[in-house]
């Protein structure tokens, strides 16, 4: 067991959850990566782990949405924002195809923070924004919390790598993001 595992077994299993939630506020990837490593490490047990990913990033993501809702208010913003035909143009797309367009916003680096408040700033209905939203973050979670938790179960990863491991596949995803984001800007997120 290396020093690390060892530190974090002290503290209480509450406490790796809340952190893990804390984490996703800031950097999702990163809170998945982490709490995957510490389930395979045997710091958080594999339920806990996806259940505070998940939560963490489903309020947050219902956190961006009510900020956009709550901005809505600020008349000036609102005049400003409703008066740009760009702006009202993405309104009448996010509003016609919500789920869509919120599922491939989720995945898209860079769009997640103005997409989710624009959806409460539009009303963009909560039923819908919250199935696109938890569904994808479903699909998301899974396959990288499997991927990193099966390389955290491999005996050398887990000897050699172990912690190690987190800004490794942190570094390797966002370069894939980045890659994948720019072949998805290219292709017209809001489409008819």
């Amino acid at each position: 067991m290396n020093d690390v595992t060892t530190t974090l077994l002290q503290y209480s299993p509450l406490t790796l959850f809340f952190a893990v939630i804390l984490l996703s506020y800031l950097l999702e990837d990163l809170a998945i990566i982490t709490a995957s490593v510490a389930a395979s490490q045997g710091v958080m047990s594999v339920p806990m782990a996806l259940l505070a990913i998940f939560i963490g990033i489903a309020t947050g993501d219902a956190g961006l949405y009510a900020l956009g809702y709550w901005a809505r208010k600020w008349r000036r913003l609102r005049g400003f924002l409703l008066t740009k035909p760009s702006v009202r143009v993405i309104r009448k797309k996010l509003r016609a195809h919500a789920i869509g367009n919120l599922f491939l916003i989720r995945f898209v680096p860079g769009l997640r923070f103005v997409g989710f408040c624009l959806s409460g700033f539009f009303r963009v209905g909560l039923r819908d924004f919250l199935m696109a939203v938890v569904f994808a973050t479903t699909l998301w979670t899974a396959a990288v919390f499997t991927l990193v938790y099966q390389l955290g179960e491999i005996e050398w990863i887990n000897s050699n790598v172990s912690w190690a491991l987190i800004p490794v596949v942190l570094i390797l995803l966002i370069v894939i993001n980045r890659f994948a984001g720019n072949k998805l800007k290219e292709k017209a997120v809001c489409t008819d």
